[in-house]
């Protein structure tokens, strides 16, 4: 029969009916492990919820439909003729119900934050934590191991949540339930220990309180009190926390004196050390366990003295003294005393937390749809095996398949989301049970970084594309040389920087990866260095003619074989300075026709001199320089090798800008092999005296062991 909710009004108890009768029907077979009909289960929850927490019969309704749907497939929650609020509390009930906890010490917190993920609708959590207290109620009806697993989960997830809605009696009964199965001999010890004072507590209770409350009422204090005598695990926490017998836990016994006054600081403050002045003159104290978070309040906010005071007969009490401002915000504000217990919580679940706690004590304050959501920026997903996996929103079927391992993340081919065949870009939900699908020959793309939202499988991604882009290029590198040899062409590294130029590698490193990869064909680069080379042909046969041109001068006039070179027209039309070399003012240089950027100028010095000197002589121009060097800027290319000192590099570039000089560009290399760091750098200077004293300075650091230009 159904049971009587006499708080609820006629349209109430109807709507607990209907849903009733629901249960009824699904139920009507199934039986507790005592032989008793299971629909008794739903009936001690009902109850819980409705007499014990006063929730509205809405929520009642919601706990025999989940009972119903729970232990029967065929009832479908869309068929239900049941208001959409009551539903959403059902479907909620339900993803709860199929959660199966793996390993419930180590991951205590997440599951802790998938049962609120779920909860919706606020009062979801609420219904889950009579459901297990009405199962810790009933224990005996289990097994050996699904009573270990019941009370493991509920002193780790449900206990903490209860204690952080303010449920305080529902916590304190299911922590002393778990004690007398966790602990049977020290429940038994500590329960008879405080039968047996119960008559001295009593007694004592009345004897202390007696002269303070004379004191106080003199004095014109408005007060009340506070008293409470420690739950059994509360008791047994202590005890095994400090090392000490029942006899050592001087706070079983305590009494709260919380003083009705204005809330101003300054008269609070007063008013509660007044308070301790009348106890501890009344009382001999323990300084040494005075604790004042008047003066200095603790980081989370809380405010109270504590003191433990030795009465006559030498029994020992713990004075708490607040005012109803601090007691208010202990217990109900962002310093209530879930939290200055040193719970673990997030911010964001805590804000809600409280706001569940407030919509219970302040009943008809909004519609459900009023009601606060629990945070959404995280996601709770499992494995085939049940491990439960917390990635960010909108994560991806990749997402977790690098979260579980990088290997398993760079061959992932898809996934199966609840037994579905899905792609690596499928968003996963909250609840939903992933399978990784992987291939021997899978690699990552380029775009994978597109279709993650975790910073580690970006991380990885990236990782994993540089390494192949380096085997690429390797590979590359290799193929070029082998083609280059039996080709007998030349690729001199100018020739190669102009040709990634005109393609468009911005690295020599992704140059020669394209040629790995197939994507650049190495035919490409021979059809280049054949037009380069037709047209040097070119360029010869022009300097040739300009040659003959110059035979048929007037030999006595010399000056006119000399081209004068102008400091402030280095990027002239008729010449430029060559790269190889980049000559600087002072230089002993020489002029080469080129086929078509005009007179390139080399340092006499210069590596390539020798071959144009000897293979074109008929190209060389004689050159000077015409103006002082304080009329134009070179820039002149410096390499050095120092001993690997942080230092160093910091040094060379203090020098070169102690000089007329100036640094364009500074790159440093570490040869890990040698031992090394090589710098190069390119140094703008006004000739080239100033370069060499640059350069001469630099040699004299210690630790450069060779400079070259």
């Amino acid at each position: 029969m159904i049971p009587v909710f006499g708080n609820y009004p006629p349209e109430g108890q109807a709507l607990i009916r209907r849903a009733y009768d629901v249960a009824a029907v699904s139920l009507k077979d199934l039986q507790r492990g005592d032989g008793t009909p299971f629909i008794g289960h739903a009936d001690g929850v009902a109850k819980i919820v409705a007499d014990e927490i006063g929730l509205p019969p809405e929520c009642v309704a919601a706990v025999y439909l989940h009972e119903a749907m729970r232990m029967d497939g065929s009832v479908e929650l869309k068929t239900l003729d049941f208001d959409e609020g009551i539903k959403a509390m059902v479907d909620g009930l339900n993803k709860i119900s199929t959660i199966k906890p793996k390993d419930t010490r180590l991951e205590a917190e997440n599951y802790k934050k998938l049962i609120i993920q779920y909860s919706r609708d606020p009062r979801v959590t609420v219904l889950k934590l009579a459901d297990r207290l009405e199962v810790m109620r009933n224990l005996q009806l289990f097994s050996k191991s699904a009573r270990e697993q019941k009370i493991l989960e509920t002193l780790m997830l449900y206990i903490p949540i209860a204690h952080q809605l303010g449920l305080y009696l529902i916590k304190r009964e299911m922590e002393d339930i778990y004690l007398s199965y966790a602990e049977p001999e020290k429940y038994r010890l500590i329960t008879n220990k405080l039968k047996a004072t119960e008559r001295d507590r009593e007694k004592l209770m009345a004897e202390f309180i007696e002269p303070l409350k004379v004191r106080l009422d003199r004095a014109g204090i408005r007060y009340k009190l506070k008293i409470r005598t420690k739950a059994a695990y509360s008791i047994w926490a202590k005890m095994e926390k400090q090392k000490v017998p029942f006899e050592g836990v001087y706070d079983v016994f305590a009494i709260r004196f919380i003083i009705d006054c204005e809330e101003d600081p300054k008269v609070e403050k007063d008013l509660c050390w007044q308070v301790y002045s009348f106890v501890t003159e009344e009382y001999e104290p323990d300084t040494s366990r005075l604790r004042d978070w008047i003066t200095n309040p603790k980081p989370n906010g809380y405010e109270s003295l504590h003191i433990t005071v030795k009465n006559r007969e030498g029994a020992y009490l713990e004075v708490q003294i607040r005012t109803r401002r601090m007691d208010d915000m202990a217990e109900n504000g962002f310093a209530s005393h879930w939290a200055y217990k040193g719970i673990k919580h997030e911010e964001t679940m805590d804000r809600w937390l409280t706001a569940v706690r407030y919509a219970l004590e302040h009943p008809g304050s909004g519609s459900p749809e009023d009601l606060p959501q629990p945070p959404s920026r995280e996601i709770f997903v499992f494995t085939p095996t049940g491990e439960l996996r917390i990635l960010p929103a909108g994560a991806t079927v990749l997402d977790f398949a690098f979260g579980i391992h990088s290997k398993l993340g760079t061959r992932c081919l898809g996934g199966k989301v609840n037994g579905k065949a899905v792609s690596i870009r499928e968003k996963l939900a909250t609840g939903d049970v992933v399978e990784i699908l992987t291939g021997k020959n899978q690699k990552p793309a380029a775009d994978w970084v597109n279709y993650v939202v975790t910073s580690k499988a970006r991380t990885k991604i990236r990782q994993a594309l540089s390494e192949m882009e380096f085997a690429k290029a390797s590979d590359g590198k290799e193929l070029l040389l082998r083609r280059l040899k039996n080709w007998k062409l030349e690729f001199p590294n100018e020739m190669q920087s102009e040709f990634m130029k005109l393609h468009h590698f911005s690295t020599v490193n992704g140059f020669f990866a394209a040629i790995g990869a197939g994507t650049l064909d190495v035919n490409v680069i021979k059809d280049y260095i054949l037009s380069e080379e037709r047209r040097h042909a070119e360029a010869v046969e022009a300097a040739k003619a300009v040659e003959a041109a110059k035979v048929k001068r007037d030999i006595t006039d010399s000056h006119d074989d000399i081209l004068v070179l102008s400091a402030k027209g280095v990027k002239g039309l008729d010449y430029k300075m060559a790269r190889c070399c980049h000559p600087v003012f002072g230089d002993d240089v020489f002029g080469f026709v080129t086929r078509d950027a005009g007179i390139k100028i080399h340092r006499m010095s210069c590596p390539n001199a020798a071959r144009l000197i000897e293979m074109f002589p008929y190209r060389i121009q004689k050159v000077k320089w015409a103006e002082t060097p304080s009329s134009g800027n070179f820039q002149a290319n410096v390499k050095v090798t120092v001993d690997l000192d942080s230092g160093t590099p910091g040094r060379i570039m203090d020098i070169v800008n102690s000089f007329k000089a100036s640094i364009r560009t500074f790159n440093v290399t570490e040869n890990e092999r040698a031992g090394t760091y090589e710098i190069s750098m390119k140094i703008a200077v006004p000739s080239n005296l100033e370069l060499d004293k640059v350069i001469s300075r630099i040699k004299q650091l210690k630790g450069v062991q060779k400079i070259v230009r």
